[in-house]
């Protein structure tokens, strides 16, 4: 499960393992009660990934937001959820970028688009985003082409500034994607990433955690930074009958269902701090659409030392269970259904979950 890394350390964090030391003044989050994480902002609200989606996240209550990163062909860390720019981005629209149209294989799958690693950022920054699920989210929709892409560093600026205006505490919780395939290419991400952190004091003070669905990258970064009391590591569970991309690379076999294991979990538990699976892995659903009886996923994690999070909740009838879906229009926004969703979950343990509607989640959480 080998991956290209580049290996000049980074000078400011070289004594401490990859990142500057962090000092008792590191930003907390309250403990007592389960986080609610803004998943690519607030999308439910905004077009994801954006500085309006992230600003709506965090006024309406995030505790962290989360930015996922995918690298340019220079080697910039810009924040999208796939490398895929087709359905997020008004790329198409673009005569100039027309030629650029490929198809590639990312993690085994064959996907058709636009992908970041064929443009500069200052290509990326021609572009606009927009909804990718526009007869979902109409509200979202009247703001395309209202917002340029980010990079992972205005992203921790946005995040920084906002924190200090508001008095509080807002985490981050990035994702990096697709390491390998980015690997493979000549763009390894990780020190990159690690890079970006060093460069912002913000980040060395308030609460970071690191996701993947890999696993090598999770165990290169806890080799590369150590403990650091702000920073934690989260090991994301795709569907259980798949198989880790970094492991499949690799000829491997491991499904997440093996990892989902107690002995598994335990396994995970020396590298990372966080599980979070998927949550109809938590509690499945039945074959009629309606929630059935959990899964001992919460309860394993637990016992290997894991704190356990769920990702994600939408507030949609179409991403609802069927139990939790109410009137006829099949596409119409259910905050009703959405909160007795997420309470459901909360009944089992969890210490926090993505959301496309940190308000909803707040709710949910704070009893509102």
């Amino acid at each position: 499960m080998r991956v290209r890394r580049r290996q000049a350390l980074i000078s400011s964090g070289a004594a401490t393992g990859g990142m500057p030391m962090v000092g008792a003044m590191a930003g907390t989050l309250k403990r007592d009660r389960p986080l609610v994480f803004g998943h690519r902002g607030a999308p439910a609200h905004r077009p994801e990934h954006t500085r309006g989606s992230y600003l709506r996240a965090i006024e309406d209550g995030a505790d962290s937001i989360e930015p996922d990163l995918v690298a340019t062909k220079d080697g910039v860390l810009v924040v999208r959820h796939e490398n895929n720019m087709a359905d997020t981005t008004d790329v198409a629209g673009h005569p100039e970028f027309a030629g650029r149209k490929t198809v590639r294989t990312i993690d085994g799958r064959s996907v058709t688009g636009w992908f970041t690693e064929d443009f500069t950022l200052a290509e990326l920054k021609t572009l606009r985003a927009i909804e990718r699920l526009g007869d979902v989210r109409p509200e979202s929709k009247r703001y395309d082409g209202q917002y340029d892409l980010l990079t992972f560093a205005e992203t921790i600026d946005l995040v920084a500034d906002e924190a200090a205006k508001r008095g509080r505490t807002i985490g981050l919780v990035p994702e990096i994607k697709h390491s390998t395939y980015f690997a493979s290419i000549g763009l390894p991400m990780e020190d990159r990433f690690l890079s970006v952190l060093a460069g912002h004091d913000y980040a060395q003070r308030a609460p970071v955690e690191i996701q993947s669905f890999e696993i090598a990258n999770l165990k290169y970064l806890r080799g590369r930074i150590g403990r650091p009391p702000n920073v934690t590591l989260m090991q994301l569970f795709d569907e259980f009958q798949r198989v880790p991309g970094d492991v499949a690379a690799a000829g491997g076999t491991t499904r997440y269902a093996d990892m989902a294991t107690p002995e598994g979990l335990a396994q995970v538990a020396t590298y990372a701090d966080v599980a979070a699976p998927w949550s109809r892995s938590v509690i499945p659903l039945d074959a009629a659409g309606r929630l059935g009886a959990p899964t001992s996923f919460v309860v394993d994690a637990h016992k290997a030392g894991l704190l356990a999070r769920l990702y994600t909740f939408r507030p949609e009838n179409p991403f609802l269970p069927i139990d939790y879906r109410l009137g006829p229009d099949e596409n119409a926004r259910n905050e009703i259904g959405s909160i007795a969703e997420i309470r459901r979950y909360l009944a089992l343990g969890i210490d926090g979950f993505f959301t496309d509607d940190p308000a909803l989640g707040r709710r949910a959480v704070d009893g509102g």
